[in-house]
């Protein structure tokens, strides 16, 4: 994020109103805009370069130029590295990275090795993204993230496999409701190894803990901008860590919920028509359309049911962070992405 740049000034944290959810929605989709992707080094460089300046005063106000220069940094940059995020696992890359498997997971009528393979790439691609944008104060080692991967593995085939076997079994259940139960089962696959994805790769977080701020006044955010000195962290929260986590496994499944639920059950509907039944090849691209459309609406609505800046009541803490917090007795971490 713009924040991790060397600063003396900082920028204003959105040009909406980050308190209200439909503020953070907007922010979120400013963050996973795909056109962000586009932007070249060269762009990714000016974008700096104009932040940098309003950080120096020689920019007296935010300016349209500047706001499209601070989602540029934001939606590229890792808030605690400063450091580009690798282009596939940006939250701006999140719907296209998994338009694909999610497609996969939602063909119908997968047999077993097909739902193996779909599960394994989708809970693959998690592990990445959840690595790339996660906080990067307390890191993962490569091997507790191997153990983690294999463990959100088994999870998610476990889960899918199981109720592949079960549907069919059901008794008293309609065709139709089996049909409907079928095409869902990868929605309770993906929500579960989802969340436990989540908490697998960065349960070191919760284990070590994470960096909490207080929140600075006015009277110190100025005197900071004339010293230009950072803000110090407090220490290691693993209270401040489990809410991270927790939030961001919930917010996937939020996301999760209507993509894997909304298409399949359109597409059910849609092959009882004669124009889909004359038309087989086209299930496969209508599959794919909608999947899309439910993706770009369903990502800024789960990331922003958080705020990513989260603050919270230091007595909310361990008994070493009361009576330190700032503005409000409030400290501050990133939750991560």
């Amino acid at each position: 994020m713009s924040t991790s740049l060397p600063r003396n000034r900082d920028l204003p944290s959105s040009q909406y109103d980050l308190t209200t959810y439909w503020g953070r929605v907007r922010h979120a989709a400013d963050i996973s805009d795909p056109r962000t992707l586009f932007v070249s080094p060269a762009g990714l460089e000016q974008a700096k370069r104009l932040i940098h300046l309003y950080k120096q005063h020689e920019i007296p106000t935010m300016t349209p130029e500047l706001w499209r220069a601070k989602k540029v940094v934001d939606s590229t940059l890792h808030p605690d590295t400063g450091e580009p995020v690798f282009l596939p696992f940006r939250m701006s890359c999140y719907v296209l990275s998994n338009l694909v498997v999610t497609a996969g997971m939602l063909t119908p009528g997968l047999k077993t090795t097909g739902t193996l393979l779909w599960q394994i790439g989708n809970q693959s691609l998690n592990v990445a993204i959840n690595n790339a944008n996660a906080n990067k104060s307390t890191p993962l080692s490569i091997s507790q993230m191997v153990k983690s991967y294999l463990m959100a593995v088994s999870a998610s085939c476990s889960v899918a496999l199981g109720l592949n076997a079960l549907v069919p079994r059901l008794k008293n259940v309609s065709p139709s409701t089996k049909l409907i139960l079928g095409r869902l089962v990868p929605f309770a696959a993906v929500s579960s190894a989802s969340a436990l994805n989540v908490f697998l790769m960065r349960g070191e977080e919760i284990r070590r803990g994470i960096d909490v701020y207080p929140v600075l006044t006015e009277e110190e955010k100025k005197k900071r901008e004339e010293t230009g000195e950072p803000v110090q962290s407090l220490g290691k929260s693993q209270k401040a860590a489990t809410i991270a986590v927790g939030e961001t496994a919930v917010s996937r499944v939020l996301n999760a919920t209507p993509i894997m639920v909304v298409p399949p059950l359109v597409l059910v509907q849609l092959e009882k028509t004669k124009w889909l039944q004359a038309r087989p090849r086209m299930v496969l691209p209508i599959n794919l359309g909608l999947i899309l459309a439910t993706s770009l609406f369903a990502l800024p609505l789960a990331l922003g049911a958080f705020p990513q800046r989260q603050a919270i009541s230091a007595a909310s803490l361990e008994e070493e962070f009361w009576n330190r917090g700032g503005k409000d007795g409030k400290v501050e971490f990133n939750r991560g992405m």
